[in-house]
């Protein structure tokens, strides 16, 4: 964590009362700000409350909206809603995960993919689909999937 983020940290903390039942709201405001919770704040934040940096990990793991990566700059999402799911997302979910070299819930080493998926997007006329970062790809194949992830091979850093 570079200077500008730990005054960032202790501007933030500057707003609480130190004590444990603020936790959660200190988290919440932390991921907003940093985009994760990195590894020198859950240590800050830890002693400005006086507990353990394992009892916020136990936290931060128990609530699936807390992240301890960073999220890549190109967040996929796969829909496996039940229309999608019927459609092919499993299978959409298999060509993307070999395109890009990672796993659904994994970040790419070099920060560049996010891979995940969610139980619905609200778009099941499109399934199935998928989201990168704010736009929706609807009525995938396998094929259409490797053409739109066929420039992740080649080195395009920007799928959309």
């Amino acid at each position: 964590m570079d200077e500008l983020q730990e005054e960032l940290l202790r501007d933030i903390l500057g707003y609480y009362q130190g004590k444990k039942h603020e936790l959660i709201p200190i988290l919440l405001e932390v991921q907003a700000n940093f985009g994760y919770l990195p590894k020198e704040a859950v240590e800050l934040i830890a002693e400005f409350l006086g507990i353990s940096p394992g009892e916020i990990y136990s936290v931060a793991s128990f609530y699936t909206q807390f992240r301890l990566v960073p999220l890549g700059r190109q967040r996929i999402t796969v829909c496996r809603g039940t229309a999608c799911h019927i459609r092919g997302a499993p299978r959409i979910l298999e060509e993307i995960e070999a395109a890009i070299g990672i796993k659904e819930g994994e970040t790419s080493e070099d920060l560049e993919y996010t891979l995940e998926s969610v139980a619905c997007f609200g778009c099941c006329a499109l399934a199935p689909c998928i989201r990168i970062n704010d736009r929706v790809y609807g009525e995938l194949t396998a094929e259409s999937v490797a053409e739109l992830f066929s420039k992740a091979k080649e080195g395009v850093r920007d799928v959309r």
